[in-house]
């Protein structure tokens, strides 16, 4: 029997503009099905789910996740315009980006950034290599290959040196035991705050409304709790974030499996130090109430076929 078509494991990149391109909802219809056809399939979705979700064929959601895993991002703008042969070759274009993706000041002219006509004029007259491109060519020739005028900013990713075997891990209990699998994350602080809208007013007099500087009735942390085999989200609010609370979330996913069974719990950019914390007072207190040494065994007036409290069934996945 055939594997399902899934599309790969997303870079965090790739993640992040596949969720960018879902949420805005202000680029082509087009590109839009299509992250939404990858975001399911990363999600675990089959593809008649995926096909119903977007009205669209089988064979279309196959053919998107299959060129994703072939070219990436690069599927979401299908090339289907036909019209008369390129003037460029595609040697020719991946010059041309690689040329505006270089820093000018390295290819020795003496500015810091291209414009269209710096660049034009640069292409032209390059040693070797005669590039003609008008301007409005240039504009989209970048835009098609992914390539923007933009300011540059920071850019951060998981330094977690163990990130792909933890991945590899969840994936494995997603795959084989989805019913002893539950994922915990914690939101906050929620607090009310002013939404800036819009309203008719005075020329250089806007409506403004106060900021909250201090929160006079305290603050609100969401423990969610998302069961995967049941598809079931639940969670509560706390005035605060602690072990205590931490503990209790976890308590109540063990109590979702009162089996005795193993699950496992997938967090999130969890505190660790606190949860560890957490699990050494649970431990010290079960141990006392059942006459457990630190050793693991049981004191004399225990029968020895009593269990211990050493396994909890609790699996932790960061």
């Amino acid at each position: 029997m055939a594997e399902p078509v899934r599309v790969r494991r997303l870079t965090d990149q790739e993640g992040q503009k596949l969720q960018q391109i879902v949420r805005r909802g202000s680029t082509s219809s087009v590109r839009h099905r299509r992250a939404m056809m990858l975001l399911a399939s990363a999600g675990g979705n089959r593809v008649p789910v995926i096909a119903q979700l977007v009205q669209a064929a089988e064979d279309t959601v196959r053919d998107v996740i299959q060129r994703f895993n072939e070219i990436g991002l690069a599927c979401l703008d299908p090339q289907w315009a036909g019209g008369r042969p390129r003037q460029l070759s595609p040697d020719d274009e991946d010059f041309v980006v690689q040329t505006a993706t270089s820093r000018p000041a390295k290819l020795g002219r003496p500015f810091t950034r291209w414009s269209l006509r710096k660049l034009v004029a640069y292409l032209r007259k390059v040693h070797g290599r005669v590039i003609r491109i008008g301007r409005e060519a240039l504009r989209g020739l970048p835009a098609r290959r992914g390539v923007t005028f933009q300011r540059i900013k920071t850019w951060k990713e998981s330094p977690d040196p163990e990130r792909e075997a933890k991945l590899d891990r969840i994936e494995e209990v997603l795959d084989c035991t989805p019913d002893r699998v539950f994922a915990f994350d914690e939101f906050g602080p929620l607090g009310i705050r002013p939404t800036a809208g819009s309203c008719w007013a005075g020329q250089k007099h806007p409506d403004r409304l106060p900021a909250t500087y201090h929160r006079t009735h305290g603050a609100r942390h969401f423990h969610g709790r998302y069961s995967v085999g049941d598809d079931r989200l639940w969670g509560v609010n706390r005035r605060r974030k602690g072990v205590a609370n931490t503990l209790a979330a976890l308590k109540s996913i063990r109590a979702a499996r009162p089996d005795g069974a193993p699950i496992y719990v997938i967090m999130d950019n969890a505190r660790h130090r606190d949860v560890l914390a957490a699990e050494r007072e649970e431990r010290a207190r079960i141990r006392s109430e059942k006459g457990i040494r630190w050793g693991g065994r049981q004191r004399a007036r225990h029968s020895p076929g009593r269990p211990t409290a050493r396994h909890h069934g609790l699996i932790l996945a960061t």
